[in-house]
């Protein structure tokens, strides 16, 4: 496990911060499937006490990132091609119907505000700035199922959406991939830009489950 060195916290919420920089090395894959929390190195590379630690591991164990087996300690969850596909296909059921109540409800300023994010991640897309795109890819996501305004939908999604989202950018490994999500966001955006509620939620599950597949296919027979 190589990780830089990282500078120190603020004390306010400390478990907090702590639990967002280890989050981040999950995310990123920094830190691998099925590998052990290391609570002495954690420790010395945050610059934190291990009671902070402890906290932000709870927090993360909560959110299905990290597991505490008796006996073994803490480790990144790994997730088994079962459960990969059961995620997904919850994800995309959520965000379809994201989709269809944001085709049917979305304002002009609103859609505006979503086409410029967009075109922005477009623009890293013909760059290949695959961080830069899966970051604003990312936000698009969220803010599709928040311009749904149900607020049932937008909480279950963004618990489901911080375990799905390392997953979702290593689905953009290769590049054939890359450039057929490309493609679904644009015609999920003319969709939306339509008010076409019933193709638009269609388009969203097919693009979410495709990322599911793409991922589970990477998974050792």
């Amino acid at each position: 496990m190589a990780l830089a060195s990282s500078p120190p916290f603020r004390r306010t919420q400390l478990h907090q911060d702590v639990a967002d920089h280890l989050r981040a090395l999950i995310l990123d894959g920094r830190l691998k499937d099925g590998e052990r929390i290391v609570e002495t190195a954690l420790c010395e590379k945050l610059n934190v006490s291990r009671t902070p630690l402890r906290e932000a591991i709870k927090t993360l164990i909560h959110e299905g990132l990290i597991e505490h087996q008796p006996n073994r300690g803490a480790r990144v969850s790994k997730v088994t091609p079962e459960e990969l596909r059961q995620l997904f296909e919850v994800m995309s059921s959520l965000e379809m119907l994201a989709a269809e109540i944001t085709a049917r409800t979305i304002k002009p300023l609103e859609f505006k505000r979503l086409k410029a994010l967009h075109d922005k991640m477009a623009k890293h897309h013909a760059a290949g700035e695959r961080h830069q795109y899966f970051a604003l890819n990312h936000q698009i996501h969220l803010r599709i199922v928040e311009l749904s305004g149900n607020a049932i939908l937008i909480e279950t999604h963004s618990a489901l959406m911080i375990r799905a989202r390392h997953f979702r950018y290593q689905a953009l490994a290769g590049n054939d991939r890359w450039a057929e999500a490309m493609e679904e966001h644009n015609r999920i955006m003319d969709a939306l830009e339509a008010g076409d509620a019933e193709l638009c939620g269609r388009l969203m599950k097919r693009h979410v489950g495709r990322t599911g597949e793409v991922v589970e296919a990477t998974f050792p027979e």
